[in-house]
């Protein structure tokens, strides 16, 4: 036999092994036993006044219509700029830093009529409001400018 062994008989290896048992028992049962004494109850449960909370305004509406704003001027830079015969029916991709807006422009048609150039165009807007679609014409206007003549969600 080996040394440890031979310095327990086989009657100490049983009452070691049930007070290991019984240790691990009384270890789980304790917590359990704290609980049913009354240590958490929901009946007992009550709503802590002492918390106090508060709350802002709601802002209003005007900062996501200028947003909207500013990315429809975005777009239009996109479509006045756009080299229409090098994009060959390519879409056009949109960036906003100001707003994080992004969208795409696409189905961008120019057109001719009585000396006013327009460019008829269909654009995706992404935003921290969700996704729309428009459809938007932009004209020359005087000096070499262009103006926004129509801009709608679809």
């Amino acid at each position: 036999m080996s040394r440890i062994a031979q310095a327990f008989d086989s009657r100490q290896w049983s009452a070691i092994a049930s007070a290991s048992v019984k240790a691990a028992v009384v270890a789980l049962a304790l917590p359990l036993a704290a609980c049913g004494a009354g240590g958490f109850s929901l009946e007992k449960a009550e709503v802590d006044r002492s918390i106090v909370t508060s709350s802002t305004n709601a802002s209003p509406a005007v900062p996501a219509a200028n947003d909207k704003d500013s990315d429809q001027t975005t777009i239009g830079n996109a479509v006045s700029s756009a080299d229409i015969k090098e994009l060959g029916g390519q879409a056009v991709p949109w960036a906003n830093s100001g707003t994080g807006s992004r969208g795409t422009i696409t189905e961008l048609v120019e057109l001719k009529d009585a000396g006013l150039t327009c460019r008829s165009f269909t654009a995706t807007r992404e935003s921290f409001d969700g996704v729309a679609l428009y459809k938007g014409e932009l004209c020359m206007a005087g000096a070499g400018g262009w103006h926004m003549q129509a801009f709608t969600a679809l």
